[in-house]
Parts: C-alpha cells; sequence; structure tokens
C-alpha cells in the first residue's frame, strides 16, 4: 500500500511549505508515501470552470490504475482522527494505493468528484489549498502515531 499525496501546484508561502513538508517526512515514517504535485493553471483569461477541469485533467493522468480515490473537498465525508486512521490502517490492510487529492484554488473538477471513492471533508472551513495539504500531512501523521499507540495523539 502506497499513499499518494496529488496536489495541484507548491505552498508558495515558506513557512507553509516547511511545515508542510516536516508533516509530510513524519507521515512517511509509517506510509509508504508518494508526492505529485501538477502545475497550476493560469486564471487569468480563464473562468472557475474551466481552471477546474484542466487542473482535474493534470491530477486525473496522475492518479494510479486501481487506487483508492480520495477528493478533499468540501461537504465530504467528516471523520475524527481515530476514524481516519482506523479507515488508513483498512486501506493498508487491503493492499491498496490510496491517492488524496487535493484541488487548486477553485477546488476539484466535477469528473473527478465523481469517480471518487470517497470526498473528505478536512475541516469544516474553507481552506487555501496549501493549508489543506498541510492539514492533511499532519493527519496522515497523526493517523500513523494512532495506529502504533504512540504518544503524539491526544
Amino acid at each position: 500500500m502506497k499513499v499518494l499525496l496529488v496536489a495541484v501546484g507548491k505552498p508558495r508561502n515558506a513557512g507553509v511549505a516547511a511545515a508542510t513538508q516536516d508533516y509530510e517526512e513524519r507521515a512517511a515514517r509509517y506510509w509508504p508515501l508518494e508526492r505529485i504535485e501538477v502545475r497550476e493553471e493560469p486564471a487569468k483569461s480563464a473562468t472557475a470552470d474551466l481552471v477546474r477541469e484542466r487542473e482535474g485533467e493534470r491530477l486525473a493522468a496522475r492518479i494510479p490504475a486501481g487506487a483508492v480515490l480520495v477528493c478533499c473537498d468540501p461537504g465530504g465525508k467528516r471523520m475524527d482522527s481515530a476514524a481516519f486512521s482506523g479507515w488508513l490502517q483498512g486501506q493498508r490492510e487491503s493492499g491498496r494505493d490510496v491517492a488524496f487529492v487535493i484541488g487548486g484554488a477553485y477546488g476539484l473538477s466535477a469528473a473527478l468528484l465523481k469517480r471518487a471513492a470517497v470526498r473528505l471533508e478536512l475541516a469544516p472551513w474553507t481552506l487555501p489549498h496549501e493549508l489543506a495539504r498541510l492539514v492533511l500531512a499532519e493527519q496522515l501523521y497523526r493517523a500513523g502515531t494512532i495506529v502504533r499507540r504512540e504518544p503524539y495523539h491526544k
């Protein structure tokens, strides 16, 4: 089982980028982790729908066949940390790769959302995509500590 973090763009803020890298490295101690970043679509002369569609095509092209597609999306399923760790451990036991997908500033395309096995809400608020990636990385790390019964999770 491999965990793939498939995201639009890179964090622009140096502090957010450093924190994201830190938690992704921590999470990789527990789950085989692969980071995949796709180019952001310039939005200067494009509609939000067109940006989502083009970024969605780039994201979809990077998701391996057979992977469980988890779209991080407002309005998706809510899980607390313990439930998330149990779900992720179940995926590990099934041997399937899990691809967590985070869209750009305008979110994910309808085509990707339709394909998703799970739509996951990371927070009840709308998060910038850079912060969504940080939140997901931290929760992957936390899930690993919960599964191993380590003291980080409280």
